[in-house]
């Protein structure tokens, strides 16, 4: 995976972590009085997907974009820090960052639990500047070593559209091109492959996807060539043309926090098929970082060292894959 290329367009968001130490109820409301202890910002949304690919050694091209606020300056600084290269996220004055603050609280010592969430959400209206940014960043990308694999992360903020599948298709002629899309997936159409978790593949199938018709449907009705679904305490699920393949859980099923995890997925899927994995290796692989990164608190990413140490740790996952032929 070191050094391979990933392009991702993607809906940029900032994970806040604001945590204190439990005091006592307040007086003036039914409400916890937490001392402030401090904070923290992790990239969120397509950005954590980035990370991701940049903690297991791969090259993401980062197009998206942020606003000049706190927010975006400290999610540019971040992903620079993390040794990804901002120049394909534009700066659009006036804009809120999407910023996700979590309060988090807990006895001094302790591990803290999350108590309120509170967004900060505007939907961005893309501009002819804006796209023309994104075209010059990839045409720029396909001339320089192009990436093999192209993913689109699409949180519903705006700064993904379905009308840039043919421009990526047309920059990155031999890419394989990913979705991962909260709200409108099937409006992906010509994309190869697509990581939704499974309440939403089984929104888009109607139905659960234990029935034997499922992988087939849901690959003939999104055009996919293969379909990675998330399933949180039930691993993972592969379904290809051929087949299907189900993973379990890597770890154990007691998770600390699920926060980020279909973008370490997606992420991790993306670099292993860069790498000239398939399908197949590439879920597999998927699987372990997710198993990784919920036993973290927060927002987290998962390192080439920890995801090398999973599999050789635990190859059940592997023992017990089964593919199942239709």
């Amino acid at each position: 995976m070191q050094g391979r290329r990933v392009a991702v367009l993607a809906d940029l968001v900032v994970d806040r972590f604001v945590s204190g130490v439990a005091k006592r109820i307040s007086r003036e409301a039914p409400v916890l009085i937490l001392r402030y202890e401090g904070e923290r910002i992790a990239p969120g949304g397509g950005a954590n997907a980035v990370a991701n690919i940049a903690a297991l050694g791969g090259v993401p091209l980062a197009l998206g974009v942020v606003g000049d606020d706190p927010s975006g300056r400290e999610l540019l600084a971040e992903l620079e820090a993390r040794g990804v290269a901002t120049g394909g996220i534009r700066v659009r004055p006036g804009y809120h960052t999407p910023t996700k603050t979590r309060i988090l609280g807990g006895a001094k010592g302790t591990i803290k639990q999350q108590i309120v969430r509170l967004d900060v959400e505007e939907h961005l209206a893309l501009d002819a500047a804006d796209r023309a940014h994104f075209r010059e960043a990839l045409a720029a990308a396909g001339a320089d070593g192009s990436p093999s694999v192209a993913v689109l992360s699409d949180y519903g903020y705006g700064a993904v559209e379905p009308s840039f599948v043919p421009d990526l298709r047309r920059a990155l002629p031999e890419a394989l091109l990913l979705c991962d899309s909260r709200f409108r997936l099937a409006a992906f159409q010509g994309v190869d492959g697509a990581t939704p978790n499974e309440e939403e593949a089984e929104t888009l199938h109607g139905g659960p996807l234990e029935e034997g018709s499922a992988g087939a449907h849901l690959l003939a009705r999104l055009g996919l060539a293969f379909l990675a679904v998330t399933r949180g305490s039930r691993g993972l699920s592969l379904f290809l043309p051929g087949g299907s393949a189900h993973l379990p859980v890597h770890g154990s099923a007691q998770v600390a926090d699920v926060t980020g995890a279909g973008d370490t997925a997606i992420g991790t899927f993306a670099l292993a098929l860069a790498a000239g994995g398939s399908p197949l290796e590439a879920a597999a692989l998927a699987n372990y970082a997710g198993g990784i990164v919920v036993m973290k608190t927060g927002t987290a990413t998962a390192s080439a060292g920890e995801l090398e140490a999973a599999v050789r740790s635990d190859p059940r996952p592997l023992e017990e894959l089964r593919w199942v032929a239709s």
